[in-house]
C-alpha cells in the first residue's frame, strides 16, 4: 500500500500513453482499451475503502523530493474526505466512458486521451498535500475539459468552452496570489521555502494579509463550485459538453471547488473564515444560488440546462453547509458533495440518452416515455427522487444533515434550504410529468428503452444512491475525523463547549494531527 495513491494517480497517464500507439482506425479496440483502463482505475482505488482507518489522519502518504530549490514535493496523502471523491471518481470516469460508447462517432482515439488525461489531472487534485503540485493539477484539468466541449460539443461548444476558461483562468491566477503570499510569508517567518500543507498551515498572517488571501482563494474556488453570482459559466458548459462531459463535469469537476475551500481556505487561514462578516456574505451568496438556481430550473425549456441549474442550487447547500462551521454542517456538505455527484450525474446520464435517441432536449419534444420506455421511466424517477432528497435515497441524508448545522446558526438559513428543497420537488416533478406522463408523441413511438450496457452504467449509481440513503453511518464515520480537523482548526474547543465527543481524542489514535496548536 505504500505507493497506492501514485498508482492511482498514474494509472490513465499509463493508459494514454499506451493508447498513443493504437491505430486511430482501430476504433472498437480504442474504446476496449479506454474503458478497461477505466475500470481498471476504479479498482485499484478500491483499497481506499477496504483499507482506510476511520481512527487515523492522513492516510497512504507518499513524499519525495520534487524541486527542492522552491520546496516542492511529490506529496500525496488522503483523509477520510478526499478518499470518498477519490473513489467517486473512479466510479463516475468509468461509467463516463461506458455510456460514451455509441454517443460518439469521431476523432475517438482524441476523445478518450482528454478523458484519461482529465482523470489523471482530477485524482492529483484530491491526492496531493503540496499546494504547487495542487496547482498544477488544477490547471490541468482545464486543458483537457477545454477540448472535450470545444471539438466534442454542441452547437455554441465554442463560446461555452472560451467561457469556461477565461471564467477558470481569471479564478486560478486569483487562487495563485494567495498561494504565492503563504508561500513567501512562510520563508520570511522560518527561513525557508515550502509548498507542503504541513509546513504552510503554520504561516501567520496579519488580519488585512490574511483578509486578501482568503478572498483570493476564495473566489478562486467560488469560480469551480461555481457560487452565485460566477456561475454563468456552468449552464453554458453543461449544455453544450457531450454527455460524458456533463457528467464528470458534475459529479467531479465542481467538488474540486468545494474540496478547495474546506481543504484549504478554512485550515490555512481560520481567523478569517469564522469572521461573521465573511461567514454572512458566503451564506448570503449560497442562499441566492439555493433559491435562484431553483427559480431558473422552473422557467426552462431545454432539458439539460435545466439539469444544469440545478447544479448551482445544489452546490448552494454545500457551501452553506462549510460555512454554519460546525461537525454538522460540514459533515452534511461532504456528503452532499458525493450525493450530488451521483444523483445529478445520474440525470445528466438520462438526458444524454434520450437526446442520443432523438437529437433534441427541448422538453415539449418528450410527453408519455413510461408507455415505450418503462426501466428508463423508472431510473428517471429514482434518479429525481434522489435529487429532491426524499428518503430512503441519499439525497435526504445530506440535505437533513446541512439543515441540521444551518438551524444552529440561524433559523433563516434554514428557512432558505427549506425553501430550495421545496422548489427541487417542484422543478423535477414538473419535469418529470412533461416527460414520462401524458399521451405519447408520435415521434417517440419507435425510441426503444435502456440497453444492457446502458443498465450496467446506472446500475452502480442506483445502488450507491439506496446505500447511502439506507445505511449512511460507513461514510460519516470514515468522514468524521475530516470534519472534527476542519471544525476544532476554526473553531479551537467546539467539541467541549458543545459538550460533544471529540473524534480527535476518542481514540489511541496517533497523535501527530495535521492541527497545530495555535
Amino acid at each position: 500500500m505504500g505507493h497506492l495513491l501514485s498508482v492511482i494517480l498514474l494509472t490513465p497517464l499509463a493508459g494514454l500513453l499506451v493508447l498513443f500507439f493504437i491505430p486511430a482506425t482501430q476504433e472498437r479496440l480504442i474504446k476496449l482499451w479506454a474503458n478497461a483502463v477505466f475500470l481498471l482505475g476504479f479498482l485499484v482505488s478500491l483499497p481506499l475503502w477496504f483499507s482506510f482507518n476511520a481512527k487515523a489522519d492522513f492516510q497512504f502518504e507518499e513524499r519525495v523530493s520534487w524541486i527542492p530549490s522552491l520546496g516542492a514535493s511529490w506529496h500525496l496523502g488522503v483523509d477520510g474526505y478526499a478518499a470518498l471523491l477519490i473513489l467517486m471518481t473512479t466510479l463516475v470516469g468509468f461509467l463516463a466512458m461506458l455510456s460514451s460508447w455509441n454517443a460518439i462517432g469521431e476523432r475517438l482515439k482524441e476523445y478518450y486521451g482528454h478523458f484519461l488525461l482529465l482523470q489523471f489531472g482530477m485524482l492529483g487534485v484530491f491526492a496531493a498535500r503540496d499546494l504547487l503540485l495542487f496547482f498544477l493539477f488544477w490547471e490541468l484539468t482545464l486543458i483537457p475539459m477545454y477540448f472535450i466541449i470545444a471539438i466534442w460539443g454542441g452547437q455554441r461548444r465554442g463560446y461555452a468552452s472560451m467561457k469556461f476558461v477565461i471564467y477558470t483562468l481569471i479564478g486560478s491566477m486569483l487562487m495563485l496570489l494567495g498561494v504565492l503570499k503563504l508561500y513567501f510569508q512562510y520563508y520570511d517567518q522560518f527561513g525557508h521555502y515550502s509548498f507542503d500543507m504541513t509546513d504552510l498551515i503554520a504561516v501567520k498572517l496579519s488580519s488585512g494579509e490574511a483578509w486578501w488571501v482568503f478572498w483570493a482563494l476564495f473566489i478562486g474556488f467560488a469560480v469551480k463550485v461555481p457560487m452565485w453570482p460566477v456561475h454563468t459559466w456552468l449552464p453554458d458548459a453543461h449544455t453544450e459538453a457531450p454527455t460524458a462531459g456533463s457528467v464528470v463535469l458534475a459529479s467531479v469537476l465542481l467538488k474540486m471547488g468545494t474540496y478547495g475551500l474546506l481543504r484549504f481556505s478554512l485550515p490555512l487561514l481560520p481567523d478569517t473564515a469564522k469572521d461573521p462578516r465573511v461567514v454572512s456574505i458566503i451564506a448570503i451568496l449560497s442562499i441566492i444560488a439555493i433559491i435562484y438556481g431553483a427559480f431558473v430550473c422552473l422557467m426552462q425549456k431545454d432539458w439539460k440546462k435545466l439539469v444544469a441549474y440545478s447544479s448551482v442550487s445544489h452546490m448552494g447547500f454545500c457551501t452553506l453547509g462549510i460555512v454554519a462551521l460546525n461537525p454538522a454542517g460540514i459533515s452534511g456538505s461532504i456528503i452532499q458533495q458525493i450525493n450530488h455527484g451521483i444523483s445529478t450525474g445520474m440525470l445528466f446520464l438520462i438526458v444524454g440518452i434520450v437526446y442520443e435517441r432523438r437529437h433534441t432536449r427541448e422538453i415539449a419534444e418528450y410527453t408519455g416515455l413510461y408507455r415505450v420506455m418503462p426501466i428508463y421511466t423508472a431510473v428517471f424517477l429514482i434518479a429525481a427522487l434522489s435529487s429532491m432528497g426524499l428518503p430512503p435515497l441519499n439525497g435526504f441524508i445530506g440535505e437533513i444533515t446541512i439543515l441540521k448545522g444551518a438551524y444552529e446558526v440561524s433559523v433563516l438559513w434554514a428557512l432558505g434550504c427549506g425553501l430550495g428543497i421545496a422548489l427541487c420537488a417542484a422543478y423535477l416533478l414538473w419535469l418529470f410529468q412533461r416527460t414520462m406522463l401524458g399521451e405519447l408523441n408520435d415521434k417517440n413511438k419507435s425510441l426503444k428503452d435502456l440497453s444492457l450496457r446502458e443498465i450496467v452504467v446506472f446500475a452502480p449509481l442506483l445502488i450507491a444512491a439506496f446505500w447511502i440513503g439506507i445505511t449512511p453511518k460507513p461514510f460519516f464515520t470514515m468522514i468524521e475525523r475530516s470534519t472534527a480537523q476542519i471544525v476544532e482548526r476554526v473553531q479551537p474547543g467546539y467539541y467541549e463547549q458543545h459538550h460533544m465527543v471529540n473524534p480527535l481524542k476518542a481514540d489511541s489514535a496517533p497523535a501527530a494531527i495535521d492541527i497545530p496548536a495555535r
